[in-house]
């Protein structure tokens, strides 16, 4: 008759197996050093749209789990909407940093310098995050503040890219939204249906994007270029009786 075997050494395998998974997926992915901070204790997270411009994260898509960059890492309003996968570091932190502690976050805001030695000044890689993603990779502690690594990842939406209709007149400026796969944006063509080529945008600010084309009572298209080189176009995404202010999801995402 075969023994047992005794139930502390099977959780030893366990706990043995789920250590060599987390290492082997640190030693898998480009991770890099950084801190974090947390704010907005008493702030509603839907007003973290920030410097990218997004009115409001939820309807973005975004949830709760944001933060803002330092400059190092924020790229002058490029890197808004990407995502990264942060962990405390509980090598140079075991205090405060919760075992295991992950999330993966979206890039909505700006943490600005104060070229006094603060936590967002360059060339320091920062993330400001949100209170609900940084209670989930560390403890609340008197500063707050914790060693982490980060690598960027895939973002994961749900439903299609969004576009937000804003200006006036001749001035058109589209807020897109909801973008998947590297979440940043490179840039922005728009066609309306009585135009025959693809007119380039420029970035405004953040996720905003204009131009000084007249495309009212047209069916609009855009074409969208990721940072990571991928492109994709959305035909008839916006139906010719739009109006500024509406907002018009497409079918199709980045993956």
């Amino acid at each position: 008759m075969e023994k047992p075997v005794p139930s502390i050494l099977i959780w030893g395998f366990v706990l043995l197996f789920t250590c060599n998974l987390f290492i082997e997926e640190i030693n898998a992915q480009n991770w890099l050093s950084g801190h974090s901070t947390f704010y907005g204790v008493n702030q509603d997270p839907s007003t973290f749209g920030g410097a990218c411009g997004y009115d409001n994260p939820y309807h973005a898509g975004f949830g709760v789990n944001t933060a803002a960059l330092s400059s190092a890492l924020f790229r002058n309003g490029q890197a808004c909407g990407a995502c990264y996968r942060v962990r405390c570091n509980r090598n140079l932190d075991r205090r405060w940093c919760l075992p295991h502690g992950a999330v993966t976050v979206t890039a909505t805001n700006f943490c600005p310098p104060n070229n006094h030695g603060g936590w967002c000044d360059a060339p320091r890689q920062h993330f400001d995050m949100s209170m609900p993603a940084f209670l989930r990779i560390a403890r609340q502690g008197n500063e707050g503040v914790v060693p982490v690594l980060y690598t960027r990842v895939a973002c994961r939406r749900r439903g299609g890219v969004r576009f937000t209709l804003k200006g006036q007149a001749n001035f058109n400026m589209v807020m897109i939204s909801n973008v998947g796969g590297s979440g940043d944006i490179n840039s922005v063509s728009i066609r309306g249906s009585r135009t025959r080529t693809w007119l380039p945008m420029y970035r405004n600010w953040g996720v905003n994007w204009q131009s000084h084309n007249d495309l009212r009572s047209q069916t609009l298209s855009f074409r969208l270029t990721l940072v990571d080189g991928k492109t994709m176009d959305f035909i008839n995404v916006v139906p010719s009786a739009w109006r500024f202010g509406q907002t018009f999801a497409s079918r199709r995402q980045f993956y």
